[in-house]
Order: C-alpha cells, then sequence, then structure tokens
C-alpha cells in the first residue's frame, strides 16, 4: 500500500511515516497543501493522511482537488478539532474517514488499512496460494504451517504479487507501489529482496520471474 502523509508538524509526520512503514507500507511526506497537489498528480496513491489545517493550500481544497481527480485515492482527514460539525464538515468535502487528534497509532493503522482495502479490488482477508497462507492484518505469513519470517518490505512484496493474482508485475510497479519516493529506481532492491523473500519461501518455487516482464505467482503444487 502506498500512503503520502501531509502534515505540517514534522514531528508528526515522521513519527506517523515510522510507524506506517514497520507495518509495511510505502510512504511518503509532504508539509504543505502545495506539496500534497503536486505528489498526488505524479503518483497514485492508495491512501492520503491529510491535515485539514495545512499551510500554503488548505486541507480543505486539496480534499477537493485529489476527489476530482481520482476515485481510487481513499482521504483520511486529521484535524486537531473533534466536533461532530467538524467531522461532519470534513465528509461532506469528500473525506472518506475522519480522525481528530490526538490519535492512537494502533486506530490510525487500523482505517488506513480499511481505506487501503476500499481503494483496491476486493481481496479476502487471507491471501491463499496452496500451502502458502498470508493474513495482511495479522502481519503473519506461513508456508505448510511454519511461520515464514519476512520484513515489512518482503511481506509487502509477497502480499502484492498475491494480490495480483497471477498476473506479471514489473520491477517498476513494485518500486512505485511497495517502496517511498526513497528508493533509487536504478538500484537492484527489488531484485535483491525477491532473492531473500525466495529463499525463505523455499521450495518449491512460488514466484516467477517473467523475462523483459517481471515476476509473477505461480501455479499451486499440489501437496507432497
Amino acid at each position: 500500500m502506498r500512503v503520502l502523509v501531509a502534515e505540517d508538524h514534522a514531528e508528526l509526520a515522521a513519527s506517523v511515516a515510522r510507524v506506517l512503514r514497520r507495518e509495511g507500507m510505502a510512504v511518503d511526506v509532504v508539509h504543505d497543501g502545495e506539496a500534497a497537489i503536486e505528489r498526488t498528480s505524479l503518483l497514485e496513491y492508495d491512501v492520503v493522511v491529510l491535515d485539514r489545517d495545512l499551510p500554503a493550500v488548505h486541507g480543505d481544497e486539496v480534499c477537493r482537488t485529489l476527489v476530482s481527480r481520482t476515485r481510487r485515492t481513499r482521504v483520511l482527514m486529521l484535524t486537531a478539532s473533534g466536533t461532530i460539525a467538524d467531522r461532519v464538515s470534513g465528509l461532506s468535502l469528500g473525506a472518506d474517514d475522519y480522525l481528530p487528534k490526538p490519535f492512537s497509532y494502533a486506530e490510525l493503522v487500523a482505517r488506513i488499512r480499511a481505506l487501503g482495502r476500499r481503494a483496491q479490488p476486493a481481496l479476502p482477508p487471507v491471501l491463499i496460494h496452496g500451502d502458502l497462507r498470508l493474513d495482511p492484518a495479522q502481519r503473519i505469513a506461513t508456508r505448510a504451517g511454519m511461520r515464514l519470517a519476512l520484513s515489512p518490505k518482503e511481506f509487502a512484496v509477497l502480499e502484492y504479487l498475491l494480490g495480483a493474482d497471477g498476473r506479471v508485475v514489473s520491477a517498476e510497479e513494485l518500486l512505485e507501489r511497495v517502496w517511498d519516493e526513497m528508493a533509487d529506481p536504478f538500484t537492484t532492491t527489488v531484485k535483491a529482496t525477491m532473492n531473500r523473500l525466495r529463499s525463505k519461501l523455499g521450495p518449491p518455487p512460488v514466484i516467477e520471474t517473467v523475462q523483459q516482464g517481471g515476476y509473477r505467482i505461480g501455479e499451486a503444487h499440489a501437496p507432497s
């Protein structure tokens, strides 16, 4: 899941980004409304966490712009005011959810995940492929009943490939959807992560390499 955090308080923005990255999300951060509008014009995000009181361009105007531009990106609006009237006002702008400050990070993560599911084609709560099971909500992956010790990025790559349901996914697409703006598109980051993931998944192979195409989940093997 790719998330944009638009929050003018730098410490809060950095803290939110750290929490979401630990959850395996690709996170970019901006600190004003003008940058939020520019960034969302260049990249497609699953969820935008939007502070309502942004400088340069107010969060309300950013929300209107996002809603008019795309139906896919979901908006979670943050504000210091938690009154019912304020929440109704924010939702009437087109925001998909509303969270008053201060908030718990556990609730923030849960709300972002719920919005992310709405931004994507419907997927089952647990992804199953042969003897491989992946539970995105619990952050648990198992194969043949054994839990896999996956890093957040390895988990996110596997989740994205399973969600693609056999479709070939290019390295560029993985970089855009799983990594954030700090990733160097000219590095072998995707290949290195894929090698580690394959090693942890073990035999028989789950992920296929498609020459000049990318990667995909292969056909499920019958249990031996």
